[in-house]
């Protein structure tokens, strides 16, 4: 991938787009391997790519600038803005977002907020695209609602040039450090949710709630859980730290009960709603603590999807569920290190598949779906 501000080091967020894309691939599973060294290379079916450039469906641009000649990107530690509006990553449909928000942001009033000085409003843009529908949802992250009021008289304009912009949001972010949200999330759209669709499986984006980033590569984990689950001799499940339900959703039809947990209370409205469209009777989503709704749980389902954030899901849950041997555990990890750890802890347990989806290309980072059985003694 060409990358003129890679190149100039204006931004190094591609840390490893001096290699190939397959060199990438092949240290990633070097990478993967080496983190699981009891385990045979027949265990590991190949990686899963997708596009290298244009797989984004989502932007986190910092704003600096002026109000008249606004900066969309990142912002160094000189306080300068780097434009990044024309990033590879993104798809073209964002640039016509980007080139009318440029002029918006004088209309609005809406002054780039100064870190040095701790003046201005807008602090953040964050832009969502559906690959199903190619409808966006934006969020104006600002200091205050000070300019609220601005921001809504000018928005038709806005709703005029993009009618693309189905769910635009404020969020108020009030703090004087590099957090991307606050709490506060106030609609300016009469639609609150952005609905894409994998695998035929409707999932609904809120302003808060997470979203995988590449949806093509997201698409394929979610069919491949599927696939597996379908060969597996089961029909309860627990899908713990499940978001807005991708993969329980996905693995509904083989359960005569599913049961999926996540503390987020927008994530798990998200998950409901597609539940709903889907006519899932036996599926029930629940806003909690997943590790916390586990272990008070002494009846438990033949398999537990669990798909925890970085940290992975610790010694309290891998004691539980070692000592309570689910017949199967599906691992979904951002975090390779973390899901070693976890499974060094799970006692009884062997690794049937180990398989690597690329959703973060030219990073170090990647996406893994490993499936353990319980060992018959």
């Amino acid at each position: 991938m060409y990358c003129e501000k890679y190149l100039s080091g204006q931004c190094r967020s591609c840390q490893w787009l001096r290699l190939s894309p397959e060199q990438q691939i092949i240290e990633k599973q070097r990478q993967l391997q080496a983190l699981l060294p009891e385990i045979g290379a027949s265990v590991f079916p190949p990686p899963v790519t997708g596009p290298q450039i244009a797989f984004r469906n989502k932007a986190k641009m910092v704003v600096s600038g002026s109000v008249e000649k606004p900066i969309f990107g990142i912002s160094g530690r000189d306080g300068q803005g780097t434009d990044l509006t024309d990033c590879p990553l993104y798809p073209t449909a964002f640039s016509d977002v980007f080139a009318a928000l440029i002029p918006f942001i004088a209309r609005a009033g809406l002054t780039p907020y100064n870190i040095e000085r701790k003046r201005g409003e807008l602090k953040y843009l964050l832009l969502t695209q559906s690959w199903h529908s190619g409808q966006f949802m934006l969020r104006f992250v600002l200091r205050s609602e000070k300019k609220l009021q601005q921001l809504r008289n000018a928005l038709p304009w806005l709703q005029e040039k993009l009618p693309q912009l189905v769910v635009i949001t404020a969020n108020i972010q009030p703090v004087h450090m590099a957090i991307l949200e606050g709490e506060q999330e106030i609609y300016l759209t009469e639609q609150q949710t952005l609905r894409e669709e994998f695998n035929q499986v409707p999932l609904f984006i809120r302003p808060q709630s997470f979203f995988q980033t590449n949806p093509v590569v997201a698409a394929k984990l979610y069919q491949t859980a599927r696939e597996w689950v379908k060969e597996l001799h089961i029909d309860s499940l627990w899908d713990l730290f499940c978001g807005v339900g991708g993969f329980g959703l996905h693995c509904a039809e083989k359960t005569t009960h599913l049961t999926g947990i996540e503390i987020s209370a927008p994530a798990i409205a998200s998950a409901q709603q597609s539940a709903n469209e889907l006519g899932l009777k036996h599926v029930e989503f629940k806003a909690l603590d997943s590790t916390g709704f586990a272990t008070a749980n002494q009846d438990i389902p033949q398999l537990i999807l669990v798909n925890p954030p970085r940290r992975g899901i610790g010694k309290e849950l891998c004691d539980y569920l070692s000592r309570m041997q689910p017949e199967y555990i599906l691992y979904s990890s951002c975090n390779a290190q973390t899901m070693a750890q976890d499974i060094q802890l799970l006692a009884g347990y062997q690794v049937c598949k180990v398989q690597l989806f690329d959703l973060f290309p030219h990073t170090a980072h990647f996406e893994v779906l490993t499936l353990l059985k319980r060992i018959v003694q």
